[in-house]
C-alpha cells in the first residue's frame, strides 16, 4: 500500500495553487494600489489646505517696525520745522521751516543735501502754513502780508558714473508771484487749499478774524512738471461771514466742502460749491467735553476726517448724506494712545495713517479695518513731527531736542481684519455701513471694500436656487426610474441622463446667459405660469387615462406609462409660453418687471438667480439621479417581495421599505450635488450679473466665491492684499464643501446604521 504523503500532486492540484498565488498577488497589489490611491488623495487635499494656508497667514501678521538710525535735525539754525515729508525711494527727505527754507537731507545720515529758499516777497514772513495732495507735494505758505505762495516739492533721479542721484527742487506751478487772499494786508494765520487741473480753492483766516476764500479758475490745464511762468486765471474773492476763533482749515478734494475747526473744539461744515450762496450747513463738538483739539487733517482721498485731542483720542468722521442734508457723521475711534496727539500724518496709497504724541509714543492704525497695528514709545521727549514715506515701509520722526530717528516698519497687509471679512463697515460716502466687495478702482485714493459676506451668501444662494430646482425633479424622476419603469426603459433613461454630466459646464452657461435670460425676460408671465399649467396637465391627463376602457390602457406595457407623458409636458410648456404675453398685458398691463417693481419693490436683472437655478440644476440634476436611482436600484428584492406579501401597496412599499433602505444613499447624492452646486464656477460666471450683492430675490444676480476668484485671481498683484484674500476666499470655499461632506457622511453612516436592520 502505497503512502499518500509521497504521492506526486496532480495537475489540476498544480493549476489551482498556481491560481491561488496569481490571485494572492493580484489581491496584494490591488490592496496596495487601492491604499495608495486612497493615502495620495488624502494628502492631496490636506496638502491644498496647507497651501492655501500659507498663501494666507500672511494676512494675520502683526505690523513690526525697527530703529535704523538716529541723527541732530540737518540745519537746525535754519528755523524750526512746519512740515517734514519723504521721498519715494527712502534717499531723501525735505524739512520746511519758518525761515522760508526748503531743506532736503540724506534720510539714513541726516546730511543735507540741499538748501533751497522759498520765493517769498520782501519784508514778509510765514505765519501759516498748509499742505494739499501729500502724493504730490504741494505746500502753500501764508504770508503776514495776507498773500499765499503755493509749491511743490519735486525729485528727479538721474544715473551717473558714480550711481543714482536724486536731484531735489521746488517748483511752483501758480507761478513764483504770490497770490493775494486779503487786500488789506493783514497776517493769515490759518490757511486750508485744495486744487486739481481745473481750479484750485484757497481759504485763509487772518488776525482780524476774517475769513476769506479765493477761488481761482484756471484758463489752461494746470500741470506740475516744472515752473509756471506765466499762469492765467479768474479768481472770485469772498468773505464768509460769522467765522470766528478758527484753528484749521480744510477743503475737500472736490472744492465743494469747507471744514472750520474752532477752538472749542467745535467743527463748521461749509458748502461752498456756489460762492454766490455759502452755506453753513452744521456746526459740531468733535471731541469730548474738557479735551482741546490738537490735530485736524484729511484721511487719504481728502474724504474722511482725521481729528486728535489732548486726551489722546483719534476719531475718523465725514459726510453723510441723509434725509435732513447732508451731515458730518462720527465713524470710529481710536483709542490706543492715552497722551495729546502732536502729529498725524496719512499714508499716500492706504487707507492707514500713523500718529505721534508729546510722550513720545507713535502708533500706526488703519481707517477701515478699525485695527491699531502697532504701538510703541519710541522718545522720552515730546515728538513734534511725522513723515511717512510713500511706500509706508519708513518714517521719520522729530522731537523736543532737535533730534530725528529713522525706522523700517514691515506692515504688508493693514487692510485685513476680522470685521472687513464678516462684518458691516461704513465706507467713505455710504449712507450706512454695508457689506460690500469692491476690490480695485482707477483711482489711488480708493478704499478697498473686502467683505466676504455677500460672497458666501452668494454661493450659498446660488447653490439653493440650483438645489430648488434639482432635487424634485433627480429624486422623483430616481424613485420613477429605479422602481416602476420597464427594464428596457429604464436601460435608455438611465444613460441618457448620464451622459448629460458630461456636457461642459462653459456650454451651460454660455446658453443660459446668451440664450436662455432673454426667453426668460420676455416671457416671465409663461415661466411662472407653468408651474401650474404644467403640473395641471399631468393630472388632467392621469385622470383621462385611468379612465378610458382597460383594454386601451392594457396596450401600453407597464413600466412605459411615462413615455406617453413625454408630448403632455411639450405641448404644456409651450403652451405657457405661448399664453404668456396674452396673461402679462391682461394681468399685469404689459409689462410685468414694472409692476413687480411699483407693487413689490423687487428689482429685474436679466441675468438673476432663477437663470441660475435652471442652468445650474441642470448641471446638477445628473449627478442627484444616478446616485439616487442606484441607491434605490440596489434594495434588495426581498424586502420588497416581503412587504408586498404582507399587504402592503407599492406605494406603502416605497415609502416605508425602498426610500428608508436607501436613504443613505439618497443623502449623499443631495450632498454630493450640494457640494457640486457650491463650487461651479462658470455657470453662474456667465448666466448672472456677477454682482455681490446681498439680496435673495429670485429676480437679483449674486457673486459666488468660485466665480469671484476665477474674474479676480488673473488681475490680482501676486502677494498683495487683494492677491492673499482670494486665497482666503479660496480656502473659505474649501472649509465649505468639507463641511458639507463631513456632515453629510456623518448622517450617512447614521441612516445606514438606523435602517440597516430593515
Amino acid at each position: 500500500m502505497s503512502n499518500p504523503s509521497n504521492t506526486a500532486p496532480t495537475p489540476a492540484r498544480t493549476l489551482t495553487t498556481k491560481m491561488d498565488r496569481s490571485r494572492a498577488i493580484k489581491n496584494r497589489i490591488t490592496s496596495f494600489s487601492m491604499a495608495v490611491g486612497g493615502i495620495s488623495v488624502i494628502l492631496s487635499i490636506v496638502l491644498i489646505f496647507f497651501y492655501l494656508a500659507y498663501v494666507v497667514y500672511p494676512l494675520f501678521l502683526s505690523a513690526e517696525m525697527e530703529k535704523t538710525v538716529s541723527y541732530p535735525m540737518p540745519a537746525a539754525s535754519q528755523g524750526k520745522t512746519l512740515h517734514l515729508a519723504i521721498e519715494e525711494q527712502n534717499r531723501i527727505a525735505v524739512r520746511f521751516t519758518e525761515q522760508a527754507k526748503a531743506i532736503f537731507f540724506n534720510v539714513k545720515t541726516g546730511d543735507v543735501v540741499e538748501n533751497i529758499n522759498i520765493a517769498l516777497p520782501a519784508k514778509t514772513n510765514i505765519t501759516s502754513f498748509s499742505t494739499s495732495r501729500l502724493a504730490k507735494g504741494f505746500v502753500a505758505f501764508g504770508l503776514s502780508n495776507g498773500q499765499v505762495v503755493f509749491a511743490q516739492h519735486k525729485y528727479k533721479t538721474r544715473y551717473l558714473a558714480e550711481g543714482k542721484k536724486i536731484l531735489p527742487s521746488i517748483i511752483y506751478p501758480l507761478g513764483k508771484a504770490p497770490i493775494e487772499i486779503d487786500s488789506t494786508k493783514h497776517v493769515l494765520t490759518h490757511i486750508g487749499l485744495m486744487h486739481d487741473e481745473e481750479k484750485a480753492t484757497i481759504v485763509a483766516y487772518t488776525d482780524d478774524n476774517h475769513l476769506l476764500l479765493n477761488q481761482l479758475i484756471f484758463n489752461d490745464e494746470l500741470t506740475d512738471e516744472e515752473d509756471a511762468d506765466e499762469i492765467s486765471f479768474e479768481n472770485t474773492l469772498i468773505e464768509i461771514p460769522n467765522i470766528q476763533y478758527v484753528t484749521n482749515l480744510l477743503i475737500d478734494a472736490s472744492q465743494s466742502l469747507l471744514y472750520v475747526a474752532h477752538n472749542n473744539g467745535e467743527v463748521s461744515l461749509i458748502d461752498i460749491t456756489d460762492l454766490n450762496d455759502v452755506q453753513v450747513l452744521e456746526r459740531k463738538r468733535v471731541i469730548a467735553d474738557g479735551a482741546e483739539l490738537t490735530k485736524f487733517t484729511f484721511l487719504t482721498g481728502e474724504i474722511s476726517l482725521l481729528i486728535g485731542d489732548s486726551n489722546g483720542k483719534l476719531s475718523q468722521w465725514f459726510p453723510v448724506q441723509k434725509e435732513t442734508g447732508l451731515t458730518l457723521s462720527h465713524i470710529r475711534d481710536f483709542n490706543s494712545q492715552h497722551s495729546s496727539i502732536t502729529d498725524i500724518v496719512t499714508e499716500q496709497r492706504r487707507k492707514g495713517f500713523a500718529a505721534i504724541d508729546d510722550k513720545g509714543q507713535l502708533a500706526f492704525y488703519h481707517s477701515t479695518a478699525h485695527r491699531t497695528l502697532l504701538h510703541e514709545a519710541i522718545s522720552e521727549s515730546r515728538l513734534n513731527f511725522l513723515a511717512v514715506s510713500p511706500r509706508a515701509n519708513t518714517f521719520i520722526t522729530e522731537d523736543d531736542k532737535q533730534h530725528m530717528q529713522l525706522w523700517h516698519v514691515d506692515n504688508e497687509h493693514p487692510e485685513m481684519s476680522w470685521s472687513v471679512l464678516w462684518d458691516e463697515i461704513w465706507y467713505e460716502s455710504y449712507p450706512e455701513p454695508s457689506y460690500t466687495w469692491q476690490s480695485s478702482s482707477a483711482s489711488n485714493d480708493f478704499e478697498p471694500k473686502f467683505s466676504l459676506m455677500p460672497l458666501a451668501f452668494g454661493t450659498l444662494k446660488a447653490a439653493f436656487y440650483a438645489m430648488l430646482f434639482a432635487m424634485p425633479l433627480a429624486i422623483m424622476g430616481a424613485i420613477y426610474t429605479a422602481y416602476f419603469m420597464a427594464p428596457k426603459m429604464r436601460s435608455y433613461v438611465k444613460p441618457t441622463i448620464e451622459i448629460m454630466e458630461a456636457l461642459p459646464t462653459v456650454i451651460l452657461g454660455f446658453l443660459a446667459g446668451l440664450w436662455l435670460a432673454p426667453i426668460i425676460e420676455s416671457h416671465l408671465v409663461g415661466v411662472f405660469s407653468m408651474l401650474i399649467i404644467l403640473p395641471a396637465g399631468v393630472l388632467i391627463f392621469a385622470f383621462s387615462w385611468k379612465n378610458l376602457p382597460k383594454d386601451i390602457r392594457t396596450r401600453v406595457p407597464d413600466g412605459w406609462q411615462a413615455a406617453l407623458l413625454i408630448p403632455v409636458l411639450l405641448f404644456t410648456g409651450w403652451l405657457s409660453m405661448a399664453l404668456s404675453l396674452p396673461m402679462e398685458q391682461f394681468f399685469f398691463n404689459g409689462d410685468m418687471k414694472a409692476w413687480l417693481g411699483d407693487s413689490l419693490g423687487l428689482h429685474y436683472d436679466q441675468r438673476n438667480s432663477l437663470v441660475v437655478g435652471i442652468a445650474m440644476g441642470v448641471a446638477v440634476i445628473p449627478t442627484i439621479f444616478s446616485i439616487t436611482e442606484d441607491a434605490i436600484f440596489s434594495v434588495p428584492r426581498n424586502l420588497t417581495f416581503g412587504s408586498l406579501a404582507l399587504g402592503a401597496t407599492p406605494w406603502q412599499t416605497l415609502i416605508y421599505v425602498v426610500i428608508l433602505t436607501a436613504s443613505p444613499g439618497i443623502f449623499s447624492a443631495v450632498m454630493i450635488g450640494m457640494g457640486r452646486a457650491v463650487g461651479e464656477t462658470m455657470i453662474v460666471l456667465m448666466a448672472t450679473g456677477n454682482t455681490p450683492v446681498m439680496d435673495f430675490s429670485i429676480f437679483q444676480g449674486m457673486r459666488t466665491l468660485a466665480a469671484n476668484v476665477a474674474v479676480e485671481m488673473p488681475e490680482a498683484e501676486v502677494e498683495s492684499t487683494h492677491y492673499r484674500i482670494l486665497f482666503l476666499a479660496a480656502l473659505v470655499l474649501f472649509i465649505f464643501t468639507f463641511m458639507f461632506n463631513t456632515i453629510a457622511e456623518i448622517v450617512r453612516q447614521r441612516l445606514r446604521k438606523k435602517y440597516s436592520s430593515l
